[in-house]
């Protein structure tokens, strides 16, 4: 497992990568432009050749961008819909640029609407955005269920890969936090078996492509999304442990999101979630053996 952290992007990108080495990172996700705002950030080909460079001479390997928080899909105002399309597009081609190995989607939100027509309003987006960039993979993330989000189920993933058209770029990035509030139990083993077979039947593990690792504030099957730090919540250094040692996620970027310091990771926080997972791998091993 290849695990990191969420990192900053500001002062350039090549920036992000020495981040990541500070913390110890294997991997690292990052922000193409403010999550939280549509205006992109103009990167050009000096700014993608710098981080290609920075990259190459690190330790970092796999490098995730998270899609902007406003985008929606799945919306039934089109003028949203098409803000979407350009804010995702563009993610994917800044991904293009940086041979990023995933852009990272929250896929949107039928809020009072009919989840069909939702998906399939969501698929159309993804479908052409995907056709507006080359190579860059599109991981969708499975969500806590709150406010009508898509994703909150394999199901429901499935079903947005099948109306974007089923393409191979498309694929999953699982967070843990949001597993255990859509209510699968992935703190003991027998629970995350059981969620990695219905993932196996209803999209393929052959479409996991990342992790998120964030522990919850929330309990099992809140709907709620709400991150803690690793082992302050519901999930558990115990329940971390393993979730981080499953074989199935071995050579998967996983990335933290939320830290001790403010929410920020840090080299603790990324050197912690190391240890849970050698733990979770010795107590693995003890009970195979």
């Amino acid at each position: 497992m290849l695990i990191g952290a969420h990192v900053s992007q500001a002062g350039g990108l090549d920036r992000a990568v020495a981040r990541g080495v500070e913390l110890g990172a294997d991997s690292i996700q990052i922000f193409n432009q403010s999550p939280r705002m549509w205006r992109p950030t103009n990167y050009g080909d000096d700014d993608f050749a710098a981080f290609r460079e920075a990259r190459e001479a690190s330790r970092i390997g796999p490098v995730l961008i998270h899609a902007v928080y406003l985008i929606n899909c799945a919306s039934e105002d089109p003028e949203i819909r098409a803000k979407s399309l350009t804010s995702l597009t563009h993610s994917l081609r800044v991904g293009d640029g940086i041979g990023a190995t995933g852009v990272v989607l929250h896929a949107g939100s039928a809020k009072r609407g009919q989840v069909d027509g939702a998906i399939e309003r969501a698929g159309a987006v993804i479908a052409e955005a995907l056709a507006q960039s080359d190579r860059c993979a599109l991981h969708l993330e499975n969500t806590a269920g709150a406010g009508g989000t898509l994703g909150r189920s394999f199901d429901e993933l499935a079903a947005l890969i099948e109306a974007a058209g089923g393409q191979a770029r498309l694929g999953l990035c699982l967070d843990s936090c949001h597993l255990l509030a859509s209510g699968y139990d992935i703190r003991i083993v027998d629970g995350l078996d059981s969620t990695l077979a219905e993932c196996e039947r209803t999209v393929g593990l052959e479409r996991l492509h990342s992790l998120h690792v964030n522990d919850s504030t929330t309990p099992l099957g809140s709907n709620r999304d709400r991150h803690a730090p690793l082992g302050d919540g519901e999930i558990g250094a115990k329940g971390l442990a393993v979730f981080l040692s499953d074989k199935r996620f071995d050579e998967l970027p996983c990335v933290l999101e939320t830290g001790r310091d403010d929410g920020r990771v840090t080299a603790a926080d990324v050197a912690l979630a190391k240890r849970l997972r050698r733990r979770g791998l010795r107590t693995r091993g003890a009970a195979s053996g």
